[in-house]
């Protein structure tokens, strides 16, 4: 449960002819991360014609309003010439559909502009030159941006007449008398006016012709009806051969890609990687079935790999948890990926983390909200949860311990009143009944059950440090460290100064047994350890000299790790005040909404109002505040003991659909 998969390596000698459907099967179990010192010795220029395909299929998806899965189905196949032909037919049938949308959308824009041209000169009934003409009158008919019409009006005022031409108000007409020309053109210069030139003899625009654009724009919009209708009934008849011929286009051009990677020769492929042991029998024979026989493979363990034992590469990590410990994953891996061969720290990250958060966050009812919603992730109900499906038992586990500590403070969505007959039937069997079982609203008579708590989640602190520093020490046996293991900081030695101080402080404070000969002896030992640890780290491993960088350089790092150790050790354990800290803040903001709800009228009344906002507010900001809190502990106070070094997590090759 506490240990990281083993891993092996497999090299496999694929022959051309069968190294395609190799490929497939390795993407599609996908328990198999191809090796870091792979090459590009392979087909490094050939050209991934698939690729292109499936972009050009991707665009008829588009143009046909299609839609495709987030991910690549196991029904999906390396594709045939068949395929190929298939793909051929759909972009012919689109690029028809393509062109004659675009000639009708063009047609319509043509038309739609004559017919605003004519419908501009329209009532325009007299020979333009008759108007143009008169002596004591002056136009101008051109285009202008129908928002500067609205000024030029204003600018202009009693001096000239604009007159809107059209409907679409982008022509005008402009008259003013002879005299005031001049300044008619320089207003209209001024607002972009662009002069149209008119035929001496035009008369407007016959009805008949206008009738006629018009017609001819509905018989066009008719068409693109007729046309989308057809498009449509098109991409439903074709839509499962389009996306069978996607999600086949989809896996070929990334075992394409993969293959251009690949150490290769004319004949044979070799292909390298790393997989679980608990894998190798299974894809041993599976490959084996798949080529019938005509794969030679080897299998090596990581001891036997020249570039693992010189530290260039690491041996991919690799968990299997039950659904619950999985969802704490990506907490462990956004820190770092853990060495391979040391412990699996998710199934305590689990307990701690769900331990933490119901401490600093007890309530029955928002806990209650959080176990819902867990619920709701994992059936993926509503569809926008299915993406963080996977923190559903996060949630369900915080929701649980939440509602726990809840039941132990006495708080139903703030209300600290409801179970008050049930906790003090609980805590009448124990001697005398109480409100609450557990009380942490400061009062007269409860700072002692205050300092009580805190001292509590100081112990809860002091497991959590010792836990990393028993985690770090078994690490280090694994991996042959043993030095480092018995003399570091974060060793044996550091882990028995740690309890001593702790031991030693308890019977002074309790036993009432003061400082003694023998206290020197227990404290200054594991010092001593860990002052000269890297002088004695290379005696027992026999390098020499032992003061690498002489004596005096040996006594400054000594006495900088001394430092270290008491800094360390009172900042990780005071750290954990916080988690009393909050979950005092969390009992005082309940009993603040609890209160403002008092105030108007009480929770059946228009007090609901503020218990909702309030409820709403402490679930989603203190919500999300108090898991920062808890990740920071986890990271700065439990990895830091351990996570002195990160490996690499694996990560499989499977065919992702994009």
């Amino acid at each position: 449960m506490f240990k990281t998969k083993k891993m092996k390596l497999l090299e496999l000698a694929v022959l051309v002819n069968d190294v395609n459907n190799v490929i497939e099967y390795l993407g599609k179990n996908a328990n198999f991360q191809f090796y870091s010192e792979t090459g590009n010795q392979g087909e490094e220029n050939a050209s991934n014609r698939f690729g292109e395909i499936f972009a050009r299929l991707k665009t008829c998806l588009q143009i046909l309003s299609l839609t495709a899965t987030a991910s690549t189905p196991e029904k999906a196949v390396f594709p045939s010439e068949r395929d190929v032909t298939d793909a051929e037919k759909i972009f012919s049938d689109t690029d028809f559909f393509q062109k004659k949308e675009a000639d009708l959308h063009e047609n319509l824009k043509r038309i739609t502009e004559a017919q605003s041209e004519a419908m501009a000169f329209a009532n325009l009934k007299v020979p333009y030159k008759e108007i143009d003409n008169l002596t004591f009158l002056t136009l101008r008919i051109g285009k202008i941006d129908p928002k500067a019409a609205e000024e030029l009006q204003f600018t202009i005022g009693n001096r000239a007449l604009i007159i809107p031409l059209g409907e679409d108000k982008t022509r005008i007409l402009a008259a003013s008398s002879k005299k005031g020309r001049f300044a008619l053109d320089s207003e209209l210069k001024k607002f972009g006016f662009l002069p149209l030139d008119i035929p001496k003899d035009f008369k407007g625009i016959p009805d008949d012709i206008i009738n006629g654009l018009k017609q001819k724009t509905e018989d066009i919009k008719k068409e693109m009806e007729i046309l989308k209708k057809e498009k449509s009934e098109y991409a439903e008849q074709n839509k499962e051969l389009i996306l069978k011929l996607l999600y086949n286009f989809s896996l070929g051009s990334q075992i394409l890609q993969i293959r251009q990677g690949l150490e290769s020769t004319q004949t044979v492929f070799r292909i390298m990687g790393w997989i679980s042991a608990n894998d190798e029998k299974k894809l041993m024979e599976d490959i084996d079935n798949l080529t019938e026989g005509r794969t030679a493979i080897r299998l090596y363990a990581p001891q036997e790999i020249p570039s693992i034992k010189n530290g260039k590469e690491k041996v991919p990590v690799f968990y299997k948890h039950n659904k619950f410990v999985s969802s704490f994953e990506r907490i462990i891996f956004s820190y770092g990926a853990p060495l391979y061969g040391t412990l699996d720290p998710t199934p305590i990250v689990a307990v701690f983390f769900t331990l933490l958060f119901g401490i600093m966050f007890g309530d029955l009812g928002q806990g209650f909200v959080f176990l819902l919603l867990g619920i709701l992730m994992y059936f993926e109900k509503p569809k926008i949860l299915k993406r963080v499906s996977k923190f559903a038992f996060v949630f369900m586990a915080i929701g649980i311990a939440s509602m726990f500590m809840g039941f132990l403070t006495g708080e139903v969505f703030t209300n600290g009143h409801l179970l008050v007959p049930v906790s003090r039937f609980i805590t009448g069997l124990f001697g005398t009944p109480r409100n609450h079982i557990l009380h942490l609203m400061p009062e007269g008579g409860s700072i002692g059950k205050l300092i009580m708590f805190f001292a509590f989640t100081l112990s809860v602190g002091f497991i959590i440090n010792s836990t990393g520093l028993i985690i770090n020490i078994i690490n280090n046996f694994r991996l042959k460290r043993i030095a480092k293991a018995v003399f570091s900081k974060t060793g044996v030695s550091g882990l028995l100064f740690f309890w001593y101080d702790v031991f030693m402080g308890l019977r002074i404070a309790f036993l009432k047994i003061g400082f003694a000969w023998f206290d020197i002896v227990f404290l200054v030992t594991p010092l001593l350890c860990i002052f000269f640890s890297e002088p004695l780290e290379r005696f027992f491993l026999r390098e020499r000299p032992v003061f690498e960088n002489g004596f005096f350089a040996a006594f400054i790092e000594g006495l900088v790790e001394i430092l270290e150790v008491f800094s360390t050790y009172i900042s990780n354990s005071v750290s954990f005040l916080r988690v009393g800290a909050f979950a005092l803040s969390h009992a005082v903001l309940s009993f603040i909404v609890f209160t403002m709800a008092g105030f108007c009228g009480g929770y059946l009344s228009y007090g609901i109002i503020p218990a909702v906002i309030g409820n709403f507010v402490i679930i989603l900001l203190e919500g999300l505040i108090v898991a920062i809190q808890i990740i920071r502990l986890q990271y700065y106070e439990f990895f830091s003991k351990f996570f002195t070094e990160t490996g690499r997590e694996f990560v499989p090759f499977r065919f992702v659909f994009d």
